[in-house]
C-alpha cells in the first residue's frame, strides 16, 4: 500500500493516467478498485489527484494475475494479504460463469436494465481483455448456437447489436479522444452480423488505437478508398460466419495485395477460413480478440 511512511518523499510517484498506461488497466477500473474492495490506496496531491508508488503497480500486477486465473475481484484482497503464494478458491456466486448465465438470460429476455449493469459492472472491475475472455465471446458463442434456427433468435441479435452499438460507441467517442496510437479501421464481413465487430471495436480501442468503425460491411472495391480517406494503418475485418468462398479465396486475397497497410481478420471467421488464406497477405488475427489485438499491434508497427 502506498502511504508516506512506506514511500519516502524521494520515492517516484505516478499519477493515474501513468499508472493506467502501465499496466493497462483503465482509470475507471482502478478507482474501483480502491473505493468498492480497497485493494489500492494511492497517495494524494492536496488537490485530490491520485499518485501512485512503484509498489501500487505491482500490486496491481498482483491483482491482474489473480483476476486472470478467474478469481472474482471480490476475494482477491484476502489473497493479497497472504504471506506466501495460495492457490485459486473455487469459484463463488458472482464468478465468471454466473455471469455468463445472467448475461445471457438477460439478452434471451429483452432485459436492457440487466444488461446495462453487468456491461458496466464487468468493465469497471475487470480489464476488457478479461471481460472478452471470461464474459463477451464465451456469451456470444453460446447464443449463436442458440440463435441457430429459433423463433425470437432475430429479435435477440438486433437488441444485443442494438445494445451494443450504443454503449460500445459512447465508450468510442471518448476513447478516441484520446487515443495515441495507429488509426485502425474496422468493419463486419457482408454475412454476418456487427457483433464480432462491436467487440473487436472494444478490444482495439482499449489497446490505444483511435478506431474507425463502420457498423455495415462495404463492397470490397470500396475499401481501398475507405482506407485511403480514414488514413487507416491497418483494416480489420470481423466475423462469426464462414463467409461466402468467393470473397474468402479471391476478392479479401486482392484487396491484400493491392493495399499498402496489413489486411486482417479476426472472429471465427480467422479460424474457419485459416486453410483457405493461409498463402494470401491476409493477416489471420484468430478469434481470441484479446490475443487479436497483440498479434495486430505488431503488424501496426512494423508499418
Amino acid at each position: 500500500m502506498s502511504d508516506q511512511a512506506n514511500h519516502p518523499a524521494a520515492a517516484p510517484l505516478y499519477p493515474i493516467r501513468e499508472v493506467s498506461r502501465l499496466t493497462g488497466v483503465n482509470a475507471v477500473t482502478l478507482r474501483a478498485w480502491e473505493r468498492r474492495y480497497g485493494l489500492l490506496q494511492p497517495q494524494r496531491t492536496p488537490k485530490g489527484h491520485r499518485l501512485y508508488a512503484k509498489d501500487d503497480i505491482t500490486r496491481v500486477e498482483h491483482i491482474l494475475q489473480w483476476l486472470n486465473r478467474g478469481v472474482p475481484v471480490s476475494q482477491v484482497r484476502e489473497l493479497l494479504e497472504q504471506p506466501e503464494p495460495v492457490d485459486a478458491p473455487p469459484p463463488a456466486a458472482g464468478d465468471w460463469p454466473h455471469q455468463r448465465q445472467q448475461l445471457i438470460q438477460a439478452v434471451e429476455a429483452l432485459d436492457t436494465a440487466c444488461l446495462e449493469t453487468l456491461f458496466n459492472q464487468a468493465l469497471a472491475l475487470y480489464p476488457v481483455a478479461t471481460c472478452l475472455d471470461e464474459l463477451w465471446q464465451p456469451v456470444l458463442r453460446e447464443l449463436e448456437e442458440r440463435w441457430d434456427n429459433r423463433l425470437g433468435a432475430e429479435l435477440q441479435r438486433r437488441a444485443l447489436e442494438s445494445f451494443l452499438r450504443t454503449r460500445i460507441g459512447t465508450r468510442l467517442y471518448h476513447t478516441n479522444a484520446r487515443a495515441t496510437g495507429a488509426t485502425l479501421l474496422i468493419l463486419p464481413l457482408p454475412d454476418d452480423g456487427p457483433l464480432w465487430g462491436l467487440l473487436a471495436v472494444l478490444a482495439a480501442a482499449d489497446r490505444g488505437y483511435r478506431v474507425e468503425w463502420l457498423d455495415a460491411p462495404l463492397p470490397t472495391q470500396e475499401l481501398p478508398l475507405a482506407v485511403e480517406r480514414f488514413h487507416a494503418q491497418a483494416l480489420l475485418l470481423a466475423s462469426g460466419r464462414a463467409e461466402r468462398a468467393d470473397l474468402v479465396r479471391r476478392q479479401l486475397p486482392r484487396l491484400a495485395d493491392q493495399l499498402q497497410v496489413p489486411v486482417a481478420l479476426c472472429g471465427p471467421v480467422a479460424r474457419i477460413r485459416a486453410s483457405d488464406l493461409a498463402a494470401s497477405a491476409v493477416e489471420l488475427l484468430g478469434d481470441d480478440l484479446a490475443q487479436s489485438m497483440t498479434r495486430l499491434h505488431s503488424l501496426t508497427h512494423a508499418t
